[in-house]
């Protein structure tokens, strides 16, 4: 151990001394240097804007999305788009106005930022076109044709070429009462190169076309990956809202704690601080704020008021013992910055493990969040004791100090009983319960989406209306999954390769789940019939090959590429859950396995559907792998600084329980993992592992003087001990308010964080005491102070 002391601790040691100098002795000095990078990093904090991006969204590297970046340029309008549907209220869609308003939205979204116009698909775009055969060979031509006039007898035309475009559930809804625009998108303006803008697009759908053309006769329904952004990003102005709530309730719970103005506005001050720091430090790194890591600046606030919260007590403890202002916050430092800064380390790179998940957004929000634990580190370890060494903590907090520590007494006394060997094996036999109790439940989590529609949103929210409507109206649902049957150049029309894809087709329609398909071969077919008089019996993929050239003669763009080496299978599923992605997945893995070979290959998968496949899969292998990065990290921290392996057992032992119960929370409740709530598992480990450091340090300090345990934690429990209780419930009643938030996955974010922030403060106060005493049941106090920090 003198080695560690000499290499590690005695280097800490050492800092710790000449950052009290420099904090300390030159304090005018210092706060200037606070100042000054306030206001550079506020300057930058206030030009953040929210940033998303669909491919943020999807795990690059996984096969399925990198089956689709190589293809990406042959599958248009099969990535990222959304779908505009223009119902009628009264009536069916063969209303003149009814399509001049049709028309006039077309229009509107063709000249959108960021749209794919050759893509774009309407009844009224030229590439939607109907073909026949008649007794002079084949017919065709667009849906609407060049001489529409808007007259009873071109609308019965219009209905006529929408039956024999084979649009009726896919462009026009089966009951002939809306019509259907599919919008493909790009990533970046073609025009300018700009990233394109999700909240800016969402506000021109809003404003452009739902705003200016709904009315008593036309209703507009608007689904897709930007309207689901657009509407998460609308819904951030709650989260500033709740934030101003929790900041409100922290503001009073925190003066009734502290009984001083001092106490109270200055770990308010530096928490705010950590998070314009924050702000600034992401907009100056090029980052932006997306929906999912929106929440981080509170739970940045969050951790910042915990610490601060320490400090704050420990200077009033130094005050009561008689102190003056610079006294007391030389000492308080001391006291709190090495277990300060551990618990933070600890935080910080527990944050950094989510970036073994390949999925950007995720990886962002673990820059955010490690980047707010590092600037708490200078906001609320070093600004904070130097203010308050100006302001000092106040006489009524000192007298309250001295005089009214019996207050909590019976509470205590209560929680020292988990000290003694007899309380101590009853906390241990009820956590050995609730972790088997864990277990079991947690088998029923899932990976993915457990809802229909929109599972960040509300079920009654607009877009999942909008969602059920399309979904309950059209064959084709929004839930679209595409295998991509991959041949050799001018291949993809040969009878072996149709064949194949229409054994495909037939084996994936009897999968559960899937709605139907589309692919060349369903042209292909109903061409050949057609040219037969319409005869059932020749709707089949013909052996003669001039026959099937015949038929793809007039086949849309889309189902083939240009080099007839790319056909695309489009699987419309009933909804996007978690189980229906596994089980379709799995089904076209079998059919791949069997039916591959050297000239032919089925590949997943694009569509929204096939992304959030791949993104499961992803989650459902990496959720395990970051816990074991989260807690293999905060251990070796913990061992480092306390030299114990039982020490780090009752640190760990109480997170490990909370993140159990979590995921047995997250089955009952019916909450998936996945993007929006991987993360919150490692954020509540990080929060956490605060309460069990603090706790750990303070009793070591007092079991190094010579206590016996349950005296040593009455001593922890009458300091470190009442601000760990009172950090755990105020965060708790903070976050709990987010359940009225009209974002799904914020209030499910609330729901799990409280769950986290009380358990892991009950944790801390119960069964690290219980745990302490049982695994260091036989050492006497001096053995135990000799072997702990």
């Amino acid at each position: 151990m003198s080695r560690i002391d000499q290499w590690l601790l005695a280097p800490i040691r050492s800092g710790e001394r000449l950052i009290e100098h420099m904090l300390f002795d030159y304090r005018r000095l210092m706060a200037l240097v606070f100042a000054c990078l306030t206001l550079a990093l506020g300057w930058q904090a206030v030009q953040i804007r929210p940033d998303a991006s669909f491919v943020k969204m999807i795990p690059s590297s996984h096969p399925y999305v990198a089956n689709y970046l190589e293809h990406r340029d042959d599958l248009a309008g099969l990535g990222n788009s959304i779908r505009v549907v223009v119902a009628a209220k009264e009536g069916d869609i063969l209303q003149a106005s009814f399509q001049q308003q049709l028309q006039a939205i077309t229009d509107e979204l063709f000249f959108l930022p960021g749209v794919d116009r050759s893509a774009l698909k309407s009844i009224w775009t030229p590439n939607v076109r109907w073909t026949e055969v008649t007794e002079e060979g084949f017919a065709g031509g667009p849906v609407i044709p060049e001489d529409y006039d808007g007259s009873p007898a071109a609308l019965e035309q219009l209905r006529i070429n929408i039956l024999r475009s084979g649009q009726l559930g896919r462009l026009v809804a089966n009951d002939f009462r809306s019509a259907l625009i599919e919008v493909p998108l790009f990533e970046r303006i073609p025009e300018t190169g700009e990233k394109l803008n999700y909240q800016q697009l969402s506000a021109q759908l809003e404003t452009l076309v739902r705003e200016r053309y709904q009315s008593d006769q036309i209703a507009i329904h608007v689904t897709g990956f930007a309207k689901i952004v657009g509407d998460l990003i609308e819904g951030a102005g709650y989260v500033a809202i709740f934030f101003g709530i929790a900041f409100l309730v922290t503001l009073v719970l925190l003066y009734l704690y502290s009984h001083s103005l001092a106490g109270t506005l200055i770990p308010l001050l530096c928490s705010l601080t950590a998070v314009i720091w924050q702000l600034g430090l992401l907009r100056w790194l090029g980052y932006g704020l997306d929906p999912y890591s929106m929440l981080v600046p509170f739970l940045v606030f969050a951790i910042g008021v915990s610490h601060g919260v320490q400090i704050v007590n420990n200077v009033r403890i130094e005050a009561a013992a008689g102190a003056d202002k610079m006294t007391a916050a030389r000492k308080a430092f001391r006291t709190i910055f090495i277990a300060g800064f551990t618990a933070l380390l600890s935080d910080g790179l527990g944050f950094v493990t989510l970036m073994v998940i390949d999925i950007q957004v995720i990886q962002d929000l673990a820059v955010a969040a490690a980047l707010g634990v590092l600037v708490i580190v200078a906001t609320n370890l070093l600004l904070l004791p130097l203010l308050i060494s100006w302001a000092g903590i106040g006489q009524k907090a000192i007298h309250k100090e001295r005089h009214g520590r019996e207050s909590s007494a019976v509470v205590w006394r209560a929680l020292v009983r988990f000290s003694r060997p007899r309380g101590a094996l009853i906390a241990i036999g009820i956590a050995v319960m609730l972790a088997w109790y864990g277990w079991t439940v947690s088998r029923d989590l899932q990976i993915g989406d457990l809802s229909a529609g929109a599972p960040e949103l509300r079920a009654d929210s607009r877009y999942n209306r909008d969602n059920a409507f399309v979904t309950s109206h059209y064959s084709n649902s929004s839930d679209v999954f595409v295998v991509m049957v991959k041949t050799p150049e001018e291949s993809c029309s040969r009878f072996d390769s149709l064949q194949l894809v229409d054994r495909f087709q037939y084996f994936m329609n009897d999968v559960a789940g899937v709605q139907s398909s589309l692919s060349l071969v369903d042209v292909a077919e109903r061409v050949t019939a057609g040219l037969n008089e319409g005869n059932l019996k020749w709707r089949s993929v013909s052996r003669n090959q001039y026959v099937i050239n015949s038929s793809l003669r007039y086949a849309p763009s889309g189902l083939m590429n240009a080099s007839c080496s790319l056909l695309p299978v489009i699987l419309f599923l009933e909804d996007h859950k978690a189980v229906t992605l596994q089980r379709v997945a799995q089904a076209v893995d079998h059919f791949a396995e069997r039916h591959n070979r050297d000239d032919i290959r089925f590949l997943m998968g694009a569509g929204n559907a096939g992304f959030e496949a791949a993104t499961n899969e992803v989650i459902a292998d990496a959720q395990y792998e970051m816990l074991l990065w989260v807690y293999g990290v905060v251990s070796l921290l913990c061992l480092l600084t306390f030299r114990s392996v039982r020490t780090v057992a009752c640190i760990i032992l109480p997170l490990a329980l909370t993140s159990l119960l979590c995921q047995a929370l997250m089955a009952r409740l019916g909450i998936g993992v996945k993007v929006a709530t991987l993360p919150v598992i490692a954020l509540g480990v990080g929060i956490g592992v605060d309460y069990g450091i603090y706790i750990q340090s303070r009793l070591n300090t007092y079991l190094q003087q010579g206590m016996a345990l349950p005296e040593a934690y009455w001593e922890t429990l009458r300091t470190t001990g009442k601000s760990v209780a009172f950090t755990g419930l105020t965060l708790a009643i903070g976050v709990v308010l987010w359940v009225f938030s009209p974002i799904r996955f914020q209030a499910d974010m609330g729901i799990l964080l409280t769950f986290m922030f009380l358990l892991n403060m009950l944790g801390a106060l119960i069964l690290l005491p219980a745990l302490s005493c049982v695994l260091n049941y036989r050492r006497q106090p001096r053995e135990v102070a000799q072997t702990v920090l």
